[in-house]
């Protein structure tokens, strides 16, 4: 298994680790639970250091990452765009972020889980045009420090300012012997920062937040955090069977540009078949990722994620479900080994997101 740079301090701090994406990977320190509340009261931190990150570069960069990508992208070199990679028949073959450093060099930051698909991919598409791409994700690290008292304190604890930074921008700035990009995103509903740099920039953002007395987070509560906030999770709510339509992700897939995949997405979006959407269970009970829903004896669909939250009283889901039983207020049943757990449609705002608008 691959380790990150920072894979001897979370065993240092006792973390239970567990493979994930071909990584050693700490999925709790002290409790889901625990770690998830620290994030929406406090403050937490998390090794991503596992994501992808391929650099573009070239007189094409702009241009060919707009062929790539659904979302549009500006020369703006202070915007973090979210975006999707669809394939010629608009599934996703990833969720990204999109960096443009310079317009001749952009930076894409992929999936830990589709690292090697996700490049094959890129570097097939840039063929057409005058670009190179270059797989670093061995060469930089990251952390993602989230919570509502991050923005009061990163200064303090880090030498970083990011009070000019709103939700969605990031500026790269000078960190100890390098540079760092410093990010006003994150993956959990909550403001605060992400960070990229060389492996020992990252350790000493790492120490330094860790000394500070931030919370250690493990890939547990990173996956209870952004379900809750309504985020997807590839191979979960996006995949290479799951359109942009179904996840309800319109926003990021942008018609009037040309893109891979978009007469796929226009065709389906005049007919669609199915959609992702909310289920709150009616008894207590945990709906996993696959277990399937009912009406009645006839399957309709099923969970992509499924919690009892540590901030709700009843258990939740997203379920990708045949459309015409997506209505509010359906009542279905999800099947839970040998039981049909009553269960009714709701929205999917299981929680307000607090980003710095």
């Amino acid at each position: 298994m691959k380790t990150t740079s920072l894979h001897d301090k979370h065993l240092g701090l006792h973390a239970k680790m567990i493979e994930y994406a071909g990584f050693h990977m700490p999925v709790s320190y002290t409790g889901i639970t625990e770690e998830h509340l620290a994030v929406r009261t406090g403050m937490g931190i998390f090794d991503v250091s596992h994501m992808g990150e391929f650099l573009i570069e070239g007189a094409d960069a702009l241009s060919y990452v707009n062929h790539l990508v659904t979302n549009l992208i500006t020369p703006d070199t202070t915007k973090v765009t979210y975006s999707l990679m669809c394939d010629e028949k608009g599934f996703v073959v990833d969720d990204l972020l999109v960096y443009v450093i310079k317009e001749d060099q952009i930076l894409l930051v992929v999936n830990a889980g589709n690292i090697d698909k996700d490049f094959a991919w890129v570097s097939e598409q840039a063929k057409a045009f005058h670009v190179t791409t270059r797989n670093l994700s061995d060469q930089y690290g990251q952390v993602a420090i989230q919570g509502p008292l991050v923005s009061a304190n990163v200064k303090t604890m880090l030498g970083l300012d990011g009070s000019d930074l709103s939700f969605m921008t990031y500026k790269v700035v000078p960190y100890q012997d390098g540079y760092v990009i410093f990010s006003r995103t994150g993956y959990t509903g909550e403001d605060g920062f992400e960070i990229y740099g060389k492996p020992h920039l990252i350790d000493d953002v790492w120490d330094k937040a860790i000394a500070y007395g931030v919370t250690p987070c493990g890939l547990g509560a990173r996956d209870t955090l952004r379900f809750e906030a309504n985020l997807p999770l590839y191979g979960h709510e996006i995949s290479e069977s799951i359109n942009p339509v179904e996840a309800g992700l319109n926003f990021a897939v942008k018609l009037d540009k040309s893109f891979i995949g978009r007469d796929a997405i226009v065709a389906y979006k005049e007919a669609p078949k199915r959609k992702i959407v909310g289920l709150e269970l009616l008894e207590r009970n945990i709906p996993r990722h696959g277990y399937k829903v009912f009406i009645g004896e006839k399957e309709i669909g099923s969970v992509t994620t499924g919690y009892l939250l540590p901030t709700l009283e009843t258990p939740i889901a997203n379920a990708l479900v045949d459309i015409e039983f997506s209505s509010l207020g359906t009542d279905v049943s999800v099947q839970i080994r040998n039981n049909f757990v009553p269960a009714r449609v709701r929205n999917r705002k299981f929680y307000t997101k607090k980003y710095n608008k």
